[in-house]
């Protein structure tokens, strides 16, 4: 039976006469999001800003002017409404109280009272503004520490430029997502840095593919040119790296359809970083092994080039 192949056997593509393009590429990328995020900021969700969500479904499709309006006069401070899912599914997100829990309970008490009977309150959920803080230090650590757990055990399996490559890959990666959620306003919770997280697995699995194979190479070619041996290499994983990508893709894509807005952020942020990763261990972790000093050990093996006896 044929297997089913997205990249031919023998492809040889040049990836490497790109890199100066993608070096800039993902400079740009960069100081874009850091840009994005010193002006514009997050839309932290109710997790890390504090606060209370609340989901409402409506007997009939509301009028969101009005709807605005009734709920805006309410006195709860700032409130933002938005529609999702069914055409009678409202998302209400109420700032924290003054006071604490006791206020955001007051704040649901009165929106229910203002909504009346034929409302139906699907979820609530409230978090204090200092539970909120603390949830967003603990996530910044949890992914500086994720960093930091790849770098070592990278370095430890390969060399320290292998490492330091993949760790560059990832957090190109990391602020990408973030200039992407950042650039369109979406919304940043726990969810998400749940995403980044996996992402994260994904992205040093795709990268340890190919070095693992730069690694073989460079044992196997002594005298290959380094940038001719890494673009061989990528060439060789094209098709696994690829066909995974596609795969999780679908999956992904059949979530973010069917999977309803409680995971749509997670979905978002998943797709998102499958696609940069994949991008990146081609682009960016593979090619920046050529200026880390990455040089052969005196005693690999011997290229195996000598041409078979007739």
């Amino acid at each position: 039976m044929k297997r089913l192949r997205l990249v031919p056997d023998g492809t040889n593509i040049n990836f490497m006469r790109l890199r100066f393009i993608c070096f800039a590429l993902g400079a740009i990328v960069i100081l874009g999001s850091f840009v994005l995020f010193a002006t514009k900021g997050l839309s932290y969700g109710i997790d890390f800003r504090g606060g209370t969500l609340v989901e409402l479904r409506m007997p009939t499709t509301p009028d969101f002017g009005e709807l605005r309006a009734k709920v805006g006069g309410l006195g709860l401070g700032e409130v933002t409404l938005q529609g999702f899912g069914e055409p009678t599914d409202v998302l209400v997100r109420i700032q924290a109280q003054e006071d604490g829990e006791k206020g955001n309970q007051r704040a649901i008490a009165t929106l229910r009272e203002a909504m009346g009977p034929d409302v139906d309150f699907r979820r609530v959920e409230s978090v204090g503004p200092t539970v909120g803080e603390e949830l967003r230090m603990a996530g910044l650590w949890a992914v500086l520490a994720a960093i930091a757990a790849i770098l070592i055990y990278v370095t430890m399996r390969f060399e320290w430029q292998f490492g330091l490559g993949a760790v560059i890959g990832l957090v190109h990666d990391v602020i990408f997502i973030v200039g992407i959620f950042s650039l369109f306003g979406l919304d940043f919770d726990l969810t998400t840095l749940a995403a980044i997280l996996t992402m994260g697995g994904y992205s040093i699995n795709d990268k340890v593919v190919v070095y693992d194979r730069i690694r073989e190479n460079l044992r196997k070619f002594r005298k290959m040119e380094l940038a001719e041996l890494i673009n061989k290499s990528i060439n060789d994983t094209l098709s696994r790296t690829t066909m995974t990508a596609v795969t999780v893709i679908l999956s992904i894509a059949a979530m973010l359809v069917f999977g309803g807005p409680v995971i749509r952020t997670f979905n978002l942020a998943m797709m998102v970083g499958v696609v940069i990763g994949t991008y990146s261990s081609i682009f960016v972790s593979a090619p920046v092994l050529l200026y880390l000093g990455l040089k052969r050990k005196p005693d690999a093996a011997k290229e195996e080039a000598t041409p078979a006896r007739p």
